[in-house]
């Protein structure tokens, strides 16, 4: 399964090794799968740990130098690319329509996320799923 993992399935892979998203994250990485990160997502990781979590710096450029060898990145189509525009509309948060957009260009199969704009979104393709889905199913 390629799948486009979220950044706050991300950042709790980064502080926190031993946790399911961190299984999830190490799980996704690992073949038969193929994991997608967006450009967008390591941007928002870096200004959610310099403003929540400054001391954690160490931990979030360990976690990145590792992601980076185990994940494809791909970059963040601008606004307005005509694959996603249909369903796009149907995340409520702007800031995670980024990342759509990501996944649609990268022909993921799912997106795998804790976010409750995407869970709620009513998007079939492709699959939202949350860490307890892929861990159960992929």
């Amino acid at each position: 399964m390629r799948c486009l993992i979220d950044t706050n399935i991300l950042i709790s892979a980064a502080l926190f090794p031993a946790s399911v998203p961190a299984q999830a994250f190490f799980k996704a990485v690992t073949p038969p799968h193929d994991a997608v990160v967006c450009d967008y997502s390591f941007d928002e990781m870096r200004r959610v740990f310099n403003r929540k979590f400054p001391n954690r710096i160490p931990d979030f450029e360990r976690f990145v130098s590792t992601m980076a060898l185990s994940v494809d990145i791909v970059a963040t189509p601008p606004e307005g690319e005509e694959e996603a525009q249909g369903d796009e509309a149907k995340i409520r948060d702007m800031k995670d329509r980024p990342i759509y957009r990501a996944a649609v260009a990268a022909k993921v199969d799912a997106i795998l996320t804790g976010d409750k704009d995407f869970l709620e979104s009513g998007i079939i393709q492709p699959a939202m799923l949350t860490v307890a889905e892929f861990m159960r199913t992929a």
